[in-house]
């Protein structure tokens, strides 16, 4: 491990939001999915959630989204009732991106706080339940003949304005995920194989130096 590349992934982590996430119900475009995920990444969220369409194979992610595969990790869920439920019990608001007279423009919301931004698949939209049962919906303001945006155009818009009210709050100026979860996340980034050997044998990682990424102990074999 080459100490450069320790460092970069060191500081890509000290800026993740584990409170901010993104729930995608039935988005199955490989293309759309993708771009959403990069999107994700770019602005430092930490794991994003899918109700994948049926018989859709989460295992064949697009080579668009080829670059996120190590650093956005993507929960499935059964259903949207099963979704909501876990992320509400993690704290989390449910903020469901959606064309209603009763949505209020994306940029007058507070994303400060813990948030999980749900968008709904291309065809269908979002389910009613979702819409119903969400916190609150925000809608993006359009003067052309086309009332929605493109899924991951929409998601990149609303991820953006959270990381800039993020930014000016201080948000991403120190790491803010807790140091046991830190330690765990950055061996698995720096040292993806080892990690999965032991993940296999389910043995604790070897210790390892918090400056340079370099292994202290010998990786057991098996």
């Amino acid at each position: 491990m080459q100490t450069r590349r320790f460092l970069r992934i060191k500081q890509l982590l000290d800026h993740r939001q584990p409170d901010l996430t993104v729930l995608m119900e039935q988005v199955h475009k490989p293309r759309n999915l993708a771009a959403v995920l990069r999107s994700a990444d770019a602005v430092g969220v930490l794991n994003t959630h899918l109700v994948p369409m049926p018989g859709l194979d989460l295992s064949r992610r697009p080579k668009a989204a080829a670059g996120t595969r190590p650093w956005v990790p993507l929960q499935a869920h059964k259903t949207i009732t099963q979704a909501y439920s876990q992320l509400k019990q993690q704290g989390f608001r449910l903020v469901a991106a959606h064309p209603d007279e009763s949505a209020i423009d994306f940029r007058q919301l507070d994303y400060t706080g813990a948030t999980c931004l749900v968008f709904g698949s291309e065809l269908r939209g979002m389910s009613t339940w979702a819409v119903e049962n969400a916190d609150c919906l925000v809608s993006i303001p359009t003067v052309g003949m086309a009332q929605s945006l493109n899924v991951s155009v929409a998601a990149a818009l609303i991820l953006y304005e959270a990381q800039r009210q993020r930014q000016n709050s201080g948000q991403y100026s120190s790491c803010r995920i807790d140091s046991q979860t830190y330690k765990h996340l950055l061996f698995e980034w720096t040292w993806p194989k080892i990690a999965r050997h032991c993940q296999r044998l389910k043995i604790p990682y070897p210790a390892y130096d918090l400056n340079n990424g370099h292994l202290l102990e010998d990786v057991p074999r098996g």
